[in-house]
C-alpha cells in the first residue's frame, strides 16, 4: 500500500474519532505484516485517559499479532488548511508518548506520513529514542 493509500485510511479513521471535548478528530493508519490497521483518538472526560489515534492504530496491530510496524500515516482532519505551514506543522505532529510507542515497534527509519506536512522518519521526530536493549 502506497503512502497515499495509507494516508487515505488515516483520514477515514479520523471520521470515527470520539472527540466531544476538543472537537479535534485525528486518524492513524499503520502498515504491519502487510496489513493495515487504523485508529482514531478517543477522548475521556478525565483528559489523562484520552488515547491518541497513533497508539490505537499501533495497539490494534499488536493485538492482531504484529510485532513490527512498517509505516504510519496521520491525519488531523479538523486542523486548519494552513496548519502544516504554521511552525513547521507543529500542531499536526504526534505527541511524545506516541513517538515513544512508535520507537517500541519500529526503528528510526520508520516513515511517518503526516497530512499537510509530508513524510519524515521517526529518527527526525524522536532522535535518540529511549530503548531497553
Amino acid at each position: 500500500m502506497a503512502d497515499a493509500a495509507l494516508l487515505d485510511a488515516a483520514i477515514g479513521a479520523a471520521g470515527r474519532a470520539y472527540v466531544p471535548y476538543s472537537k479535534f478528530r485525528v486518524g492513524a493508519a499503520v502498515r504491519a505484516g502487510g496489513r493495515v490497521f487504523t485508529g482514531c483518538n478517543v477522548e475521556n472526560a478525565s483528559y489523562g485517559l484520552t488515547m491518541c489515534a497513533e497508539r490505537t492504530a499501533i495497539f490494534a496491530a499488536i493485538a492482531a499479532g504484529a510485532r513490527r510496524i512498517e509505516a504510519i500515516a496521520l491525519a488531523c482532519v479538523d486542523a486548519g488548511v494552513d496548519a502544516g505551514a504554521a511552525a513547521g506543522g507543529a500542531s499536526l505532529m504526534p505527541c511524545g508518548a506516541c513517538r515513544q510507542v512508535m520507537a517500541e515497534f519500529a526503528d528510526g527509519a520508520l516513515p511517518v506520513t503526516i497530512a499537510g506536512v509530508g513524510t519524515v522518519t521517526l529518527d527526525t521526530l524522536l532522535p535518540n529514542a529511549f530503548r531497553l536493549d
